[in-house]
């Protein structure tokens, strides 16, 4: 049971806005992930949720919730919450238990159903709670941040209102083609422009919805997926590292940075570290990769997440989008599946649908959307309170 640890399987329930139980799309994309490993439910020795907050009690026990909904068969249990990184946290504890030899097959699931509009902090009155402070302080919910963080681009390395456009315009293309998305609908800049503003300079249609949706994944070890398979995709690396102080890029929920009087800043910043731990554990580059799996809260975050995983140089980002190289048939497609922008944000689950995404893009399976001969996959991943991930697949 030592080794590498393979996935065998994927699958995810359609993104929408359903207004169904969380436990319902959490049960369609187990189930077509058991089918796509080609393995039952019983044979599987340990399960792991990504915990959902705003869906009672069963969605802070998610594990244990689907579990029960998938029927009991004895098998280890954990919940994990790490925000919107959660997934990839769940992934990360499936995945070190089968490093640790305690099981050959593990089946991780993430799932979600989300209020309309805006998230916001949960019911109560919490005046030692940073992100109930932030919204009843000075009233920032999410899009704040991200109309701050674009006007950051701005200041510092030109960006144009036109450059965040065009990253709506590339993913709503990429994801017309995928049958789980959302939104499958190609919009123009023109179209952007004309969105209401949400958070200057950001408008509608650069800022993510929020959605219902469920993605799965069944973990095994390679001993084990290589009696099932010749081609296993591999988990090269997961990488969950928390900030170095002084963290001084402004993170949410917080409403103020690390003062760095005194204190030497580190050589990368919170986001680059996410990817760079991914690529020294998985022995690759970022020129290595072939495809790449960001998450574009806001169309101006996928251009930060450019350079962050090291596909260009700080600053270059709008450059590299102009050329064509992150779209389909450039030299590394950035969200081929459509990204936030054409599914939403279904928390559990986003870290999971990406790692679904990049499974079938090494595969060859995407169709519509396929990235010829990829080979070398990475996600990023931002939550609150210093959580993140960035995982590494290789063929």
């Amino acid at each position: 049971m030592s080794g590498d640890v393979a996935v065998l399987g994927v699958g995810m329930h359609r993104w929408g806005k359903w207004g169904s139980n969380f436990l319902e799309y959490g049960i369609v994309a187990a189930e077509a992930a058991l089918d796509d490993a080609g393995i039952a439910w019983s044979d599987v020795q340990f399960i792991a949720g990504g915990e959902t907050i705003r869906n009672g009690y069963p969605g802070f026990v998610a594990g244990s919730a689907i579990a029960q909904s998938l029927g009991w068969n004895g098998a280890r249990v954990a919940s994990c919450y790490a925000a919107c990184a959660s997934g990839a946290a769940a992934l990360d504890a499936a995945r070190a238990r089968i490093l640790a030899g305690l099981c050959d097959v593990a089946l991780v699931v993430g799932a979600d159903t989300t209020p309309k509009g805006f998230l916001a902090p949960n019911a109560g009155e919490r005046h030692d709670d940073p992100d109930w402070l932030r919204f009843r302080l000075v009233g920032a919910t999410n899009p704040t941040y991200f109309g701050l963080y674009a006007r950051r681009r701005m200041d510092l390395y030109g960006a144009t209102r036109e450059d965040f456009a065009a990253v709506k315009v590339k993913n709503s293309r990429h994801g017309l083609a995928n049958p789980n998305a959302r939104f499958r609908k190609e919009v123009s800049l023109d179209d952007v422009a004309a969105s209401p503003l949400v958070a200057d300079p950001l408008r509608l249609l650069d800022i993510c919805a929020t959605s219902d949706g469920g993605a799965a994944v069944v973990l095994t070890s390679a001993e084990y997926a290589r009696r099932h398979t010749t081609t296993p995709v591999r988990v090269a690396a997961v990488s969950t590292v928390t900030p170095t102080f002084p963290n001084a890029v402004l993170e949410m929920p917080d409403i103020a940075s690390d003062a760095t009087m005194g204190s030497t800043t580190s050589r990368r910043s919170f986001r680059e570290s996410l990817a760079a731990a991914a690529y020294t554990e998985a022995g690759v580059e970022p020129g290595d990769v072939d495809v790449a799996e960001v998450y574009d809260l806001s169309t101006a975050l996928e251009l930060d997440w450019y350079e962050y995983i090291g596909l260009c140089p700080e600053g270059e980002a709008e450059a590299l989008l102009r050329s064509g190289a992150t779209s389909l048939g450039g030299r590394v497609p950035v969200n081929p599946s459509g990204g936030l922008a054409c599914f939403g944000e279904a928390v559990p689950a986003q870290a999971l649908a990406q790692v679904c995404e990049l499974t079938w893009q090494l595969r060859g399976q995407a169709a519509g959307r396929q990235v010829e001969g990829a080979r070398v996959g990475v996600t990023a991943n931002h939550g609150l309170f210093g959580h993140g991930s960035s995982v590494v697949l290789v063929r």
